[in-house]
Protein backbone atom coordinates (compact mmCIF):
# COMPACT_ATOMS: atom_id res chain seq x y z
CA UNK A 1 0.00 0.00 0.00
CA UNK A 2 0.57 3.76 -1.13
CA UNK A 3 1.34 5.78 1.90
CA UNK A 4 -1.68 7.85 1.21
CA UNK A 5 -3.76 4.07 1.03
CA UNK A 6 -2.22 3.73 4.84
CA UNK A 7 -3.47 6.90 6.12
CA UNK A 8 -6.78 6.07 4.47
CA UNK A 9 -6.54 2.95 5.71
CA UNK A 10 -6.46 4.26 9.49
CA UNK A 11 -8.62 6.79 9.38
CA UNK A 12 -11.38 4.13 8.19
CA UNK A 13 -10.06 2.21 11.16
CA UNK A 14 -9.72 4.61 13.63
CA UNK A 15 -13.17 5.68 12.78
CA UNK A 16 -14.84 1.88 12.44
CA UNK A 17 -13.01 1.56 16.56
CA UNK A 18 -14.24 4.74 18.05
CA UNK A 19 -17.84 4.45 16.41
CA UNK A 20 -17.96 0.65 17.75
CA UNK A 21 -17.21 1.66 21.47
CA UNK A 22 -19.70 4.70 20.77
CA UNK A 23 -22.50 2.44 19.91
CA UNK A 24 -21.68 0.06 22.28
CA UNK A 25 -21.69 2.11 25.39
CA UNK A 26 -24.89 3.80 23.62
CA UNK A 27 -26.60 0.20 23.54
CA UNK A 28 -25.68 -1.38 27.05
CA UNK A 29 -29.17 -1.91 27.59
CA UNK A 30 -30.32 -2.30 24.05
CA UNK A 31 -28.96 -4.44 21.07
CA UNK A 32 -25.53 -5.05 22.74
CA UNK A 33 -26.97 -6.94 25.71
CA UNK A 34 -30.05 -8.72 23.69
CA UNK A 35 -27.25 -10.29 21.64
CA UNK A 36 -25.36 -11.79 25.16
CA UNK A 37 -28.63 -12.73 26.64
CA UNK A 38 -29.87 -14.54 23.22
CA UNK A 39 -27.63 -17.29 24.31
CA UNK A 40 -26.86 -18.60 27.59
CA UNK A 41 -23.60 -19.29 27.15
CA UNK A 42 -22.16 -16.56 28.96
CA UNK A 43 -23.45 -15.68 32.40
CA UNK A 44 -25.72 -12.45 32.89
CA UNK A 45 -23.46 -11.41 35.32
CA UNK A 46 -20.66 -10.91 32.78
CA UNK A 47 -22.74 -8.94 30.38
CA UNK A 48 -21.86 -5.54 31.67
CA UNK A 49 -18.44 -6.32 31.77
CA UNK A 50 -18.35 -7.95 28.29
CA UNK A 51 -20.39 -4.74 26.84
CA UNK A 52 -18.19 -2.31 28.59
CA UNK A 53 -14.91 -3.81 28.62
CA UNK A 54 -15.12 -4.50 25.14
CA UNK A 55 -16.09 -0.88 24.76
CA UNK A 56 -13.16 -0.06 26.32
CA UNK A 57 -10.47 -1.86 24.10
CA UNK A 58 -12.08 -0.56 21.43
CA UNK A 59 -11.90 3.02 22.28
CA UNK A 60 -8.00 2.13 23.57
CA UNK A 61 -7.44 0.99 20.31
CA UNK A 62 -8.94 3.71 18.30
CA UNK A 63 -7.36 6.22 20.40
CA UNK A 64 -3.62 4.56 20.09
CA UNK A 65 -4.31 4.73 16.22
CA UNK A 66 -4.74 8.29 16.70
CA UNK A 67 -1.76 9.48 18.97
CA UNK A 68 0.44 6.12 18.53
CA UNK A 69 -0.11 4.86 14.72
CA UNK A 70 2.67 1.51 15.55
CA UNK A 71 2.60 -2.35 14.34
CA UNK A 72 2.23 -3.16 17.90
CA UNK A 73 -0.83 -1.37 18.24
CA UNK A 74 -2.52 -3.01 14.34
CA UNK A 75 -1.48 -6.28 15.53
CA UNK A 76 -2.95 -5.66 19.07
CA UNK A 77 -5.88 -4.31 16.97
CA UNK A 78 -5.77 -7.64 14.90
CA UNK A 79 -5.90 -10.18 17.93
CA UNK A 80 -8.75 -8.19 19.45
CA UNK A 81 -10.43 -8.74 16.42
CA UNK A 82 -9.70 -12.02 16.01
CA UNK A 83 -10.49 -13.03 19.02
CA UNK A 84 -14.35 -10.71 18.77
CA UNK A 85 -14.57 -12.31 15.97
CA UNK A 86 -14.44 -16.05 17.88
CA UNK A 87 -16.44 -14.92 20.80
CA UNK A 88 -19.00 -13.34 18.58
CA UNK A 89 -19.26 -16.74 17.01
CA UNK A 90 -19.58 -18.96 19.36
CA UNK A 91 -22.00 -16.86 21.00
CA UNK A 92 -24.37 -16.15 17.87
CA UNK A 93 -22.68 -18.04 14.91
CA UNK A 94 -26.08 -17.02 13.17
CA UNK A 95 -24.47 -13.82 13.14
CA UNK A 96 -22.46 -15.32 9.68
CA UNK A 97 -25.54 -15.18 7.36
CA UNK A 98 -26.79 -11.81 8.75
CA UNK A 99 -27.62 -9.74 5.76
CA UNK A 100 -25.66 -6.77 7.21
CA UNK A 101 -22.45 -9.24 7.92
CA UNK A 102 -21.65 -8.20 11.12
CA UNK A 103 -19.12 -10.47 11.36
CA UNK A 104 -18.18 -11.10 7.75
CA UNK A 105 -16.81 -7.16 7.73
CA UNK A 106 -14.40 -8.61 10.53
CA UNK A 107 -12.56 -10.11 7.66
CA UNK A 108 -10.90 -7.08 5.74
CA UNK A 109 -10.75 -5.60 8.72
CA UNK A 110 -8.29 -8.25 9.49
CA UNK A 111 -6.79 -7.58 6.11
CA UNK A 112 -6.08 -3.94 6.49
CA UNK A 113 -4.87 -4.10 9.78
CA UNK A 114 -2.31 -6.91 8.70
CA UNK A 115 -1.25 -4.77 5.85
CA UNK A 116 -0.75 -1.47 8.12
CA UNK A 117 1.01 -3.87 10.52
CA UNK A 118 3.70 -4.89 8.02
CA UNK A 119 4.04 -1.61 6.26
CA UNK A 120 4.44 0.27 9.90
Amino acid sequence: MSPSDNSIARFSLIVVWLLTALVSVMNVHGISNDLLQANAIIPASWHGWIIWGGAAIDLLLGLLMVIKPSRMVYLSALLMTVLMTVIASWVEPALWLHPLGPISKNLPIIALLWQLAKGA
